[in-house]
């Protein structure tokens, strides 16, 4: 047997070697289950692509700041039935982390479909930890490039995995609740959603 045939012979093994070897498996995205009185809701996060969000999503979670807390809002597209989205958050009487900086739709290519969990907030850079998820696809909420005035859109970082029938069940309830603004009348749930705990799965 020749040199060459002993080289290629080789080679052929540690092809061989190479193939069976498993795959380096990626690292898990983060998943939260949210419990509430209406049913469970699990968020899968997208820790890579808005890592500044889903870490501080996670902060919260982990702080159990959550618990207790509710969804107190269902923001209900006009005209469209089913359409919408629901928005939560910790008790009034929990301290809040400093303003997170805003992660744009469009440097984080997350857009507002069925099932997307996004951040709430006022001017970009002021979001702390009431969120929201989208029962429907929102795509009005993406950045608007070129848009007028706020353009920026809001951050999503992640997305349900189960338990939207739960989102549509909530989005479906009675929102006759007192408005804290007046862009907020018809809006606020009556009585709100209780969040029984939010922790990672």
């Amino acid at each position: 047997m020749s040199d060459t045939d002993i080289g290629r012979r080789g080679l052929l093994g540690l092809a061989g070697l190479l193939v069976a070897a498993p795959a380096w498996a990626a690292p898990s995205k983060p998943r939260v289950a949210i419990q509430t009185d209406h049913g469970t809701i699990v968020v899968e996060l997208e820790d890579r692509k808005a890592p500044i969000t889903s870490a501080n999503f996670l902060r919260y979670v982990d702080a159990h700041k959550y618990d207790g807390g509710t969804f107190y809002r269902a923001s209900k597209t006009k005209g469209v039935k089913g359409a919408g989205s629901i928005q939560g958050g910790p008790p009034d009487r929990v301290r809040r982390f400093a303003p997170i900086a805003h992660e744009s739709t469009r440097l984080t290519g997350i857009k507002h479909r069925a099932g997307t969990i996004s951040m709430a907030r006022n001017a970009p850079g002021t979001a702390t930890c009431d969120f929201f998820i989208c029962a429907t696809p929102q795509p009005y909420l993406d950045a608007q490039p070129g848009g007028k005035g706020d353009n920026e859109g809001f951050a999503a970082f992640g997305g349900v995995v189960q338990g939207l029938d739960v989102v549509k069940k909530i989005l479906a309830l009675k929102a006759d609740g007192p408005a804290l603004y007046p862009a907020m009348k018809g809006q606020m749930l009556n009585p709100p959603v209780k969040i029984l705990s939010m922790k990672r799965v």
